[in-house]
């Protein structure tokens, strides 16, 4: 894994491909994958194209690297700038490039219940329930 990425290079990079891909976007993965909790994304997108993603499977969101878009979301619209950070609603949801524009996209999936583990709270109480009962 590498410790260092120049977001810039790699916007300008995944920009460049969107502009002559069929698609009219282009990605990279940064950081994690589809089987960790956290996933970092850079996507170009041309000027007009969208990602209609739907609902996010955790707590997500676009840091906008180069141009605008547009998140829609339940009739509403918030607008992102270079350097703006959208929060992405739990809830269905679009992103669409108003201007050829560069994104980082964040995802931290929710994590999974496990009956099997005890809540950090609940030793500190336990520990604390427990002393000089000795």
């Amino acid at each position: 894994m590498r410790r260092k990425t120049s977001l810039t290079a790699l916007a300008r990079h995944e920009l460049e491909h969107a502009m002559t891909g069929t698609s009219g976007r282009s990605a990279a993965t940064v950081l994690g994958g589809h089987d960790r909790m956290l996933r970092q994304t850079v996507i170009g997108m041309r000027a007009g194209e969208s990602l209609d993603v739907g609902e996010s499977p955790g707590e997500a969101s676009v840091h906008v690297l180069s141009g605008r878009v547009v998140l829609h979301s339940g009739g509403r619209k918030s607008f992102g700038w270079v350097g703006d950070l959208l929060v992405i609603p739990a809830a269905a949801h679009s992103l669409e490039a108003v201007e050829n524009s560069a994104i980082l996209l964040t995802v931290a999936k929710s994590m999974p219940s496990r009956p099997d583990l005890v809540p950090a709270e609940s030793i500190h109480e336990l520990a604390e329930s427990t002393v000089g009962e000795e």
